[in-house]
Order: structure tokens, then sequence, then C-alpha cells
């Protein structure tokens, strides 16, 4: 490849050869895309073990005290029974006063130790959902571009609040509503067994009764909640993506147009929502009718032991007390069944990001990077197809930037260029060929590792909230005060920000406190800062004016001395100077050379200078 000589590039070879294959890297996110299984059961609960696990002192605290409320609400019945066989049978005020005074002292400790109860658990469910956003969004920030093409960023944005918020309302105050209640009913048939064997029974006759509608209704309603969820999702991501151009949205008058499609999704979620409240009215309606039939049946039942003289007062006092604490604690169980469920929904949807597996991950045995990197880049016929795509975005493409050297990469839109980048930053691996940096294949490497001798300035660059120091050190996180002035002088951008408060300057939500240019030029700063040897531009003085492309050039060209920069250009004056030219098209390498000699040899790049300096 002499920097002198026009090369023309091997001829294409379709997507259907023998030699291109397309299985290495797309097929591996076709099998691993964000589809939503469809559990039927509580089982996604019990993948969270491991954060419940993390929490062991915290979780204990919780159940004894749950364990000391419940027994204390139980407690409250004996009083009751020694009321109704003592003081009500001779109304001695003494002995009314003793009674009440136990069940208020018992009402107090209740209250107590409900407290402690509720402490522990809301901070068991806070710090659970805390650990489980963290590690969620730490997943997504290890995922490939991939899988971002097929997960909306508002549903992205919805797992880690809407769903995760769910959890921690179950775990912090329904799960410890309904274990509590478990436990006081469980409590209550035992008591009530050893109160009245027989009427008793007669409850757990009923109980088959009460327990199929609980898991017909309650599998229903597990469903319907996930197809809620699934609408809120569709709902936040419309809201994101037109709040996120909301400036080209206003430009073009489509505020009524986006407005209707935002409305048609919240009232799609909206519909969802009825139909799963409609079924868990039901399951609670039908729950709580029974179960409150059985009672009545019981008591009446218990009402002519006492008047034949089988049951004392107090016994039947206790065991209608027992009975409602038993029947409404089942009750409880079976309404946040409904509860639970939409939990488990949430858990299945949150658990499904983190079972994802990166695309791109280091190999067990990372090949260490040299500790200095001269920069030498070289694609050795490299293949490569987007997932779904209809042909090769790369076919057979090679060339090579020497250290030092400037490269530039042009072409028509579409050619693959930016998909070089991104074989460069290995946010993608070619499924035939090699990439490679001072001889060391990506693949073979840690994905950060490799990243770091990289700085890359998109052609839209990405601006933080925050000030222009943090949005700079965004390439370098331990970058001095000096050094950050000086990238930013060297961008032409310490000039407007000094007006505006230098380096603390706030530079808005997205940047959008700045221009274009400012935006872009905060951008190079950050990619002069990262002071990597080798520097990725997508046409990265695009969006300024003539003036500052002249000055932000001239950083550039000294910025790019001692370390090897590609550039993506489709102003090709801004190239002229480049040792290398790679002209592109339809995903393949059509010529290499300098300006000159590709300009004599009449091919692509001869017709786009002609189009462009004439």
């Amino acid at each position: 490849m002499s920097d002198g000589t026009a090369q023309s590039a091997t001829p294409v070879r379709s997507a259907g050869d023998a030699g291109f294959d397309r299985t290495a890297g797309a097929q591996r996110w076709s099998e691993g895309g964000p589809e939503r299984g469809k559990s039927r059961t509580l089982r996604p609960l019990m993948r969270l073990a491991p954060y419940i696990a993390r929490q062991r002192t915290t979780a204990i605290m919780a159940v004894i005290f749950l364990m000391v409320a419940a027994v204390l609400n139980l407690a409250i019945t004996f009083p009751v029974q020694w009321l109704g066989n003592n003081a009500f049978q001779s109304f001695d005020p003494a002995l009314i006063n003793t009674g009440f005074m136990a069940m208020i002292g018992i009402a107090l400790a209740l209250g107590v130790a409900s407290a402690i109860r509720f402490y522990f658990f809301s901070r068991f469910g806070e710090r659970l959902a805390a650990d489980l956003r963290g590690d969620v969004y730490a997943r997504l920030m290890s995922l490939s571009p991939a899988y971002f093409s097929k997960l909306k960023t508002g549903e992205a944005v919805s797992r880690l609040t809407a769903d995760v918020t769910l959890i921690e309302t179950f775990f912090g105050s329904t799960f410890s509503m309904a274990v509590r209640s478990f436990v006081t009913s469980v409590g209550a048939l035992v008591l009530m067994m050893i109160t009245s064997w027989k009427l008793t029974l007669i409850l757990f006759v009923l109980a088959p009764v009460l327990i199929l509608p609980i898991l017909a209704m309650g599998r229903r309603v597990r469903k319907l909640s996930v197809n809620a969820q699934d609408r809120i999702a569709d709902a936040a991501a419309e809201a994101t993506e037109t709040i996120d151009a909301i400036d080209l949205v206003q430009a073009y008058g489509m505020e009524k147009e986006r407005e209707g499609r935002f409305r048609s999704a919240i009232e799609l979620a909206f519909q969802a929502a009825l139909a799963r409240i409609g079924a868990r009215a039901w399951l609670t309606g039908i729950i709580i009718a029974l179960m409150f039939a059985g009672v009545t049946g019981v008591v009446w039942i218990g009402a002519l032991e006492v008047q034949s003289g089988a049951m004392s007062v107090g016994a039947f006092m206790q065991f209608v007390l027992l009975a409602m604490f038993g029947v409404g604690g089942f009750a409880t169980v079976a309404e946040v069944m409904g509860d639970a469920m939409r939990a488990s929904g949430a858990a299945q949807r949150a658990v499904e990001i983190l079972d994802q597996k990166p695309d791109i991950a280091a190999p067990p045995n990372p090949k260490p990077m040299p500790a200095r990197v001269s920069g030498h880049v070289r694609l050795d016929n490299v293949s490569f197809a987007y997932p779904e795509a209809k042909g090769p975005s790369l076919n057979n493409v090679s060339f090579e930037a020497r250290p030092g050297e400037l490269v530039a990469l042009v072409g028509p839109s579409g050619a693959g260029k930016s998909t070089v980048f991104r074989m460069l930053l290995r946010f993608f691996d070619p499924q035939t060929g090699a990439v490679t940096l001072d001889g060391v294949d990506p693949r073979e490497a840690d994905p950060t590792e490799w990243r770091a001798r990289f700085a890359y300035v998109p052609q839209e660059a990405p601006i933080f909230s925050g000030d222009a120091a943090g949005n700079v050190r965004f390439g370098r996180t331990d970058a001095s005060e000096e050094d950050v002035r000086e990238a930013l002088k060297k961008a032409e951008a310490f000039a407007f920000l000094e007006g505006r408060g230098g380096l603390a300057a706030e530079v808005g939500a997205k940047g959008r406190q700045l221009s274009g240019g400012e935006r872009q030029r905060i951008a190079i700063a950050r990619a002069l800062v990262r002071g990597a040897p080798v520097m990725l531009l997508d046409e990265a003085t695009s969006a300024l004016d003539a003036a500052n492309e002249r000055l932000v050039q001239k950083a550039l060209d000294q910025a790019s001395h001692g370390r090897t920069t590609l550039v993506i250009a489709h102003r090709l004056a801004t190239v002229r100077k480049a040792n290398r030219i790679v002209v592109f098209d339809h995903g393949q390498v059509v010529e290499q050379g300098d300006h000159e000699s590709l300009v004599r040899a009449g091919g692509l790049y001869a017709k786009l200078a002609e189009m462009q300096f004439t």
C-alpha cells in the first residue's frame, strides 16, 4: 500500500459467497435479543435471592419483629377470653379494668414492634432496589450497541425505574403485610383448634373453595400485570424520543401529532391496567365473600354451641376474634397476590437484562496491551453485516494507518466508513478478517484496555448535564484543571466559556445552553485531554463555521502529531493533507492513495473532488 499510488481493492463478494460468514457476530444478537418470556409463577422473584442474601442481618431483624408483632396480635385474644369468662359474668369493675388494661399494654407493645418491623422491612426493600437498579444499569452499560438497536431507551429507563420501584414496594411493604398476615392466620388456626376443634375443622373443609380461585385468578392477574407494564414502557419510550428531539418537534410543528401518539400510548397503558384492575377486583371480591360467608356459618354454629353449654362465652368470643384474624389474614394474602404477581413480572423484566450476555467481553485470559502503543492500526480482510441487514456493511476491507499518520476515510453515505470506527472501538467484532492495534487483536484484549488507546469525536457529540470541565474530563477522569484548560484552548473552546464561568460554566441538559459548534469544540477538547495514541474524528469540524473550522483544524493538526489519526470526511478540502485517503463504496475499499494520485486515477475520489472543487 504505497502512499503515493492509487490502489484498487479486491472485487466485491456477495453476502451469499462461501467466504463471507455472517454467523460469527450477528446471530449472537438474534439469539439473545430482548424478547420477553412469560413466566406463569412467582419464580422470577426467586432470582432475587442473591440480593436478599446481601442483607441477611436486616432480613433477620425484620422477620424477628414481624413474628413478635404477630404473636402480640394473637395475644390480644386472651384478655378477651378472660373478660368473657370472668369479668362479663360478674361485671366486677376491677376485673373489667384489669382485662382492658392488659389489652392496652399488649396494644402498646404491638405498636412498638410494628414500627420496628416497618423500619427494617422498608430499609430492606430500599436497599434491595438500589442494588438491583445499580446492577441492571451496570449490565446495560456492558451491552453492545446491537442490544440497544432492539430495546428502546424509554423501555430501558422504565425497567430501571418503574419496574424496580414495584419490586421495592413489594419487598418493603407488601411482602411484610403478606407474611405478617400469613403468620397471624396460621397462629389463629392453631389457637382455634385448641379452642374448638370442631368449628376449626369446618373452616378447613372450606379451604379448597378459597384456594382454587386464588390460583386461577392469580395466574391471569400476573399475565395482565406484565402486559400493563409493557404498555407503560412503550409510553415511556414514546415520551423519551419526543423530548430528546424537542427542537425538531417544535421546528416542524409536530407537537400535536407527538402528543396524540403519546396519548394513544398511555390510553393503551390505561386499558391494560384496567384489565388488570378488573381481574384483581374479581379476585379480591370472590375471596373475601367466600371467606366471610364461611366465617359467618362457623360463628352461627358456635353460637348454638354456647347456647347448648358445650362452649363457654369467653372461648366463643376468643374463637370469633381468632376467626376474624385468620380470615382477615388470608384475605390480605389473597389481595396482595396481585401485587406479588406484578412484582414477579417486574423482576422478570429486570432479570432479563441481567441475564443478557455481552456480545463484547474480555476473554478469560486477556492479552495485555503494550505499555507504549505506537498506534499502528490495521484492518485485514474485514467483513461485517449488521443484524437483519440485507448485505454486508464491510466486505473484505483492508488498509492500515501507520504510527503518526493521518488517514482519511471518504466515500458516499452508507459506504461503511462509520462501521470501520465501530470496529476499531470494538462495538462490534468482524465476522471475518481481523482488526489489530500494534499487532494486538481486540478479541484477545480487555475491551476497556483496548478502548483506552482511542479518542473519539463523533459527528454529533453528546454533551452531559453539568459543567464544561466535567464534560472534558469524560475523556480522562484524572485530568488536572490545567490539562482541561489546555485542551479547551487547543479546541478553541476556552474563549467562549471564559465569559460564562470558565471551567465551571454550566452547559445545560444535553448541552442545550451551547450552540452546535460550541458542543463540538468541547467534544474535541474531550478527545484531546484523553491523550490516546489513536484519534478517531467522524467529521469532527462539521458543525463549525468557516473561521472556527480553520482554527480547530489547526489545533487538530497540532494534536495529531505523534499519534495516529483517522478521520471520516465528506468535505474533501479537510483531508487534502492526509498521508493516505481510503475511498469506500458499498462496503468495500475501492481506492487508496494520496490526494494527487487519486485525482490522477480518475476514479470515485476524482469524481467526488470534481463535484466539490469546481
